[in-house]
């Protein structure tokens, strides 16, 4: 016992070895939690710059592609499509009630004296206007088994109801071609019939002078004979057989009308995610709330 107490005896010069010692560690410690200390908020600054710069990057990236106008014809602009090129809604309903008489504007300046817009959004919007090749004096060589280009005859226009249209009426408007023909008859069987001429203007295919000849010949009667499809009642797999729909948009139907108590009015449909805004108006032609 007295060899092991031994041990624990320390001479003086031992006691002030280990104090020394004692106190070095201690001021390596204190040293290193200040280093650190001071290096953490530039990590952290520069961990949050990092994070800053992504955030600033996918905000220009969001607001570049809705920033982006491609180019169209100012003659068929939807209510969806004036809201987002910054049409007010005045100048949009001066441009439908001017061609609800099956008139066209011609030009920018013509857009301007019909929808009454400033001088400065006309300078904004008239760079993307695009026109029928014959107001533009431009002629169009390429051919195209898809298309017919053709000059066709003069002749004394009768306008009909698009829904009793024939192949044989569509070949004759200028720009439509057999194949063409063909895929808006089959367009017109999954619908049920058309219940607006705007819906050809979301329909691949057809160019602005179709669209304009189209509007020319035909007509949709006041109340076209199309079976409504109860949209609070369907299944999801029958709601995604609806050509406006898909199967993804069909579940966001359910989803939203299984939370809401139904869906009772064409505002409900705005609030559907992934639900074609600039159609909604066509789309809700077809249902029955």
């Amino acid at each position: 016992m007295q060899q092991f107490k031994s041990y624990f005896i320390f001479s003086k010069a031992h006691r002030s070895g280990i104090l020394l010692l004692i106190l070095l560690l201690g001021l390596t410690q204190l040293g290193y939690f200040l280093i650190s200390s001071q290096n953490m908020p530039e990590r952290e600054d520069a961990q949050w710059l990092e994070v800053q710069n992504e955030i600033d990057s996918l905000k220009l990236q969001v607001a570049t592609h809705k920033d982006t106008i491609y180019p169209f014809n100012p003659n068929f602009i939807s209510d969806y499509k004036g809201y987002r090129l910054g049409l007010t809604v005045n100048e949009i309903d001066r441009l439908h009630r001017f061609r609800a008489q099956n008139k066209y504007v011609n030009s920018a300046v013509e857009f301007q004296q019909v929808t009454q817009v400033s001088d400065a959004k006309l300078q904004t919007l008239s760079p993307y206007f695009k026109f029928p090749e014959w107001v533009t004096r431009k002629k169009d060589n390429r051919s195209n088994s898809y298309y017919t280009f053709s000059s066709k005859p003069t002749e004394a226009i009768v306008r009909k109801d698009i829904n009793q249209a024939s192949k044989e009426d569509l070949i004759a408007v200028n720009g439509i071609g057999e194949k063409l023909a063909d895929k808006i008859l089959i367009e017109k069987e999954k619908l049920g019939g058309f219940v607006s001429l705007e819906q050809f203007q979301f329909m691949w295919g057809i160019r602005p002078e179709a669209l304009e000849d189209i509007g020319k010949r035909f007509f949709v009667s006041n109340n076209p004979s199309i079976k409504k499809i109860a949209i609070n009642e369907l299944s999801m797999k029958e709601l995604s057989q609806f050509p406006y729909f898909n199967y993804a948009l069909a579940k966001e139907i359910v989803v939203y009308r299984t939370m809401n108590n139904g869906i009772k009015e064409i505002a409900d449909l705005t609030k559907i995610k992934g639900m074609p805004n600039e159609k909604i108006k066509i789309i809700a032609l077809y249902l029955e709330f």
